[in-house]
């Protein structure tokens, strides 16, 4: 996947760079694989808003993505690559032999005509899903489970790769794409190779308007509201915030380690790289 750069002949297309869906061969979706999806615009069931600058954005539906990859010992072949609007990663389109059709997660590198199978006599290869347990070490993967048979849970979107490090006994040891190594069961599945459209990082949306059909209204900056109604507000011209960023309701952020869950911490091994580092 490549970006394409428009011509500048506004100031918004002056630095836009977006996808240029070349590796795209599908546009219309499978109509038996999508779902209505319902916008909220940031409301919760009483009508307050509950997520500020949500609302508007293009009318979409929802893909059905086989998360679990439990139809085992059938052979897949790839017939298309697809756009998701839902997410950052493109899908691709499965036809199993006996007729049944399923979107996956569209691996980098994965192309039509490809023949794809999961179980856990399966071999490690591009696009193929099995336990940990039957994955070489030191392989790239993505679409990891943290249950076994819950489906796909971490390393989901554009770009993402995870790599089995270690197994010891009835557990192994990952390292996700943030640098932390958790343990997870050999049992739990994971689909081999990276997630593909890995330019997505680099795209630049250029204006405002783009946004709002993705979605996003504007957002006002704490810094040029009044003291009443952000604490970053106040001062003569752009005052500098005091001590660590707050939100709107005084709480820290924006650097403030959230995770705290005992339950789970004691399957991080090896915790989050730190920002600049």
């Amino acid at each position: 996947m490549a970006l394409k750069k428009s011509k500048p002949y506004t100031p918004v297309r002056r630095y836009r760079q977006t996808a240029n869906f070349e590796e795209i061969t599908k546009k219309p979706a499978e109509k038996s694989l999508t779902e209505s999806k319902d916008r909220t615009g940031g409301r919760n069931q009483q009508g307050r808003i509950t997520m500020r600058y949500r609302g508007g954005g293009e009318k979409r539906r929802y893909r059905i993505v086989d998360f679990k990859r439990n139809k085992d010992g059938i052979p897949a072949k790839v017939t298309a690559i697809e756009y998701d609007p839902n997410r950052s990663c493109r899908l691709a389109l499965l036809v199993y032999k006996d007729g049944e059709k399923r979107y996956i997660l569209a691996p980098l590198d994965l192309k039509i005509g490809d023949s794809v199978i999961s179980g856990p006599d399966a071999e490690a290869r591009l696009g193929n899903c099995m336990p940990l347990e039957n994955i070489p070490t030191g392989t790239q993967i993505h679409g990891v489970e943290l249950q076994p048979g819950r489906g796909a849970q971490l390393v989901r979107s554009a770009g993402g790769v995870a790599q089995l490090v270690a197994k010891e006994g009835d557990y192994a040891q990952v390292r996700l794409p943030s640098g932390t190594i958790r343990i997870i069961h050999v049992r739990c599945r994971a689909t081999i190779g990276q997630v593909g459209n890995i330019e997505h990082e680099n795209q630049k949306i250029g204006g405002a308007g783009h946004k709002r059909h993705m979605g996003r209204r504007p957002q006002v900056r704490g810094v040029v509201m009044s003291p009443r109604d952000h604490p970053h507000g106040g001062g003569e011209a752009k005052s500098p915030v005091g001590g660590m960023a707050q939100t709107p309701w005084g709480k820290p952020a924006m650097g403030l380690k959230t995770r705290r869950n005992p339950k789970t911490d004691r399957f991080v091994i090896k915790p989050q790289k730190k920002r600049g580092k």
